[in-house]
This record gives structure tokens, C-alpha cells and sequence, in this order.
């Protein structure tokens, strides 16, 4: 399997790697504690990070829900981050137009879950020549995800991650099938773990989406013992107060507990 070099440490090596922050980019604030919390513990702990939060959530289950600050505004506040605390970044793009202006602050270009099989938006993606995060979209099996890593390669970008984030077995929810992991890993490229996304219940309020945190630690360390070359959580000071996904989020206080033990599991597995 390939790793991903980025900066000076590689995803899918023997290092475990976090992707972290939060849903939306509320304010220059709540990055600002988040990421400065994060950046704390991983290095702390010795786990290589990545710095996410959307700029715009266009997915939204209602037309008033908060969305974000937009990509203007959300770029200058990730580009502030990125600068302060020496980060990578990774965000969402949505639109193929987007990826160019993305890629000009962020070090990884994320495909959202529903539109993982826009062919125009992972071409844009790849073109960049940053790497591509595809999440399998909650409609796949994850034997089709190779279709999609085929999209990227043929822009002639083998810098390529995949992202579980369960899938939907019934009316608003997820489930989570760890054969996932090592079946999209036989496509060469590491796989991260979405452990948050993963316990969200999809438009189960009627004008927004539900979650139920609780379950995101034993997610994620089953992650590690399935062999997950990566883990992601949005993470947030107080997620009840969250403007978008605060259900599944959890809170910065708990977030070096729960990386620790998966660090732990992470490194069993690899002996």
C-alpha cells in the first residue's frame, strides 16, 4: 500500500494520523481554540494532524441551516490558522470551480460522502495536484470505490485517501461494516475512519441531523483493530452549542483520552 507524504510526515505509514476540527467554520474564535487544543495533544502524543472544517456545508437537511461563512471568508480564516499554528488543512470542495481556489490554502482537497462519484469535481480535484480525500458515499458498497481512486489516477494524482463514514442500511441511520477498511485498502491507498460522521443519524430531526456521540469511541478503536491507516473526528469546545453536526461531535476536553487509547490500539495492531 502507498503512503501519502504530506509535509514531513507520510499517512499510512507507522504513525497514526488524525484529521480533526470542526463541522463548520463557525468563527475565527472557535478555530482558533480548536485548533490550538489539537495541535496541544497530537503533538503531545506524537500523532501526526490535520487541521478540518468546512467552509460551506451545502448539504445541509434544511434550507436555514447554517451553512458557513462561505469560501472568501472561510479560506482567509483557514489561511489564519494554518499560519498560526503551522498546520495542514484539509476542507470540503463542492463544486469543480472551487478547487483551484482551495487548493491555494489547503493541503488536502475532501470530497464529500454525496458526491463522491461527481466525475468533474474529483477531475478538479486531481488536476490540483493536492492530495484527494474521496469519502465513500453512504450509498456504496466499498468495492466501488475503485472506480473512483481510477478517476483520480487517470488525472495523473496518485496522492489519495479514502474515507469510511458508514453506510445506510435503513431509514436515518448509519451502520459501519469494518470490512470496509482492508477492501479499500486493496485499492493502494490508506483509508481513514470517519468516527463521527459514522454515529450521525441522518435528517433524523426533520429539519436537521441527529447523532449520538456516546458510540464514537468504540468506532473508533474498532477502526484501529480493523488495521484504519488514519482516523477523523470533528471536534468542538462545545459541540451542544454547535452550529452544525453538534450531535456527533465531541468536545476538545475529551479529545486526548480518546486519542491516546487509539494511538495505543493503532500500534498494537502494527506489531
Amino acid at each position: 500500500m502507498k503512503t501519502v507524504k504530506l509535509r514531513d510526515f507520510e499517512i499510512g505509514g507507522n504513525k497514526l494520523t488524525v484529521i480533526a476540527g470542526p463541522c463548520a467554520a463557525e468563527s475565527p474564535e472557535i478555530l482558533d481554540i480548536t485548533a490550538k487544543g489539537l495541535k496541544e495533544i497530537t503533538q503531545k502524543l506524537g500523532i501526526n494532524f490535520v487541521f478540518k472544517s468546512s467552509f460551506d456545508k451545502a448539504n445541509r437537511s434544511s434550507i436555514y441551516s447554517y451553512r458557513g461563512p462561505g469560501l472568501e471568508k472561510g479560506l482567509e480564516m483557514l489561511q489564519a490558522v494554518k499560519e498560526k499554528y503551522d498546520i495542514p488543512i484539509v476542507t470540503d470542495i463542492h463544486t469543480p470551480d472551487q478547487a483551484l481556489p482551495v487548493s491555494k490554502v489547503a493541503d488536502i482537497l475532501q470530497i464529500p460522502a454525496f458526491l463522491c462519484r461527481q466525475t468533474d469535481l474529483l477531475v478538479a480535484a486531481a488536476r490540483t495536484g493536492k492530495i484527494v480525500n474521496i469519502k465513500k458515499g453512504q450509498f456504496l458498497a466499498p468495492e466501488q470505490m475503485g472506480n473512483l481512486v481510477k478517476k483520480v489516477e487517470e488525472c495523473h494524482n496518485n496522492k489519495i485517501l479514502l474515507t469510511d463514514r458508514g453506510t445506510s442500511f435503513g431509514y436515518n441511520n448509519l451502520v459501519v461494516d469494518f470490512r470496509a477498511v482492508p477492501i479499500m485498502q486493496s485499492f493502494g491507498y490508506p483509508v481513514v475512519f470517519d468516527a463521527t460522521h459514522s454515529v450521525q443519524l441522518p435528517g433524523a430531526n426533520g429539519t436537521s441531523s441527529g447523532g449520538d456521540r456516546r458510540y464514537v469511541p468504540v468506532l473508533a478503536k474498532a477502526a484501529m483493530a480493523a488495521g484504519a491507516n488514519a482516523l477523523f473526528f470533528e471536534v468542538h469546545p462545545d459541540p451542544d452549542k454547535a452550529l452544525s453536526d453538534g450531535p456527533n461531535m465531541i468536545p476538545l476536553d475529551r479529545a486526548e483520552e480518546l486519542f491516546k487509547i487509539c494511538k495505543e490500539i493503532f500500534e498494537l495492531v502494527r506489531k
